[in-house]
C-alpha cells in the first residue's frame, strides 16, 4: 500500500494571517489598559464608564473576532482550492474509495 503525500492546501500567504493576529490582539490588550477606563466619568444612564466600557468591548471583540474568522476562512477556501484538481473534481469515486491515476 502507497501513501501518497498530498497536500491538503497551497501556500500561505503572510497577510491575512498578521491581519487577524492583529484584530485579536487589539481585542485582548485595549481592555487590558486600566488607565484608559480608569475613572467613572462620562457615565452613561447612570453606569460609570468603568463598567460600560468594558461592556463595550464585549462587543467590540465579538465583531473583532468574526471579521478575524471571515479572514481565516477566505484564506483556507483559497488554500484548498490552490491544490484542487482543475475542474474542480475529487479524487474519490462515488463508492469513496480512492482511484490510483496511472
Amino acid at each position: 500500500m502507497s501513501t501518497h503525500e498530498t497536500p491538503t492546501r497551497g501556500p500561505a500567504r503572510p497577510g491575512p494571517y498578521v491581519i487577524s493576529g492583529i484584530l485579536v490582539a487589539i481585542g485582548i490588550v485595549f481592555p487590558l489598559v486600566v488607565p484608559i477606563y480608569a475613572r467613572s466619568e462620562p457615565a452613561l444612564f447612570g453606569i460609570p464608564f468603568f463598567y460600560w466600557y468594558q461592556m463595550l468591548w464585549v462587543l467590540v471583540d465579538a465583531g473583532l473576532l468574526w471579521i478575524a474568522y471571515a479572514i481565516m476562512t477566505k484564506e483556507d477556501r483559497r488554500r484548498r482550492a490552490a491544490v484542487r484538481p482543475p475542474g474542480g473534481g475529487s479524487a474519490a469515486n462515488a463508492s469513496g474509495s480512492h482511484e490510483d491515476a496511472r
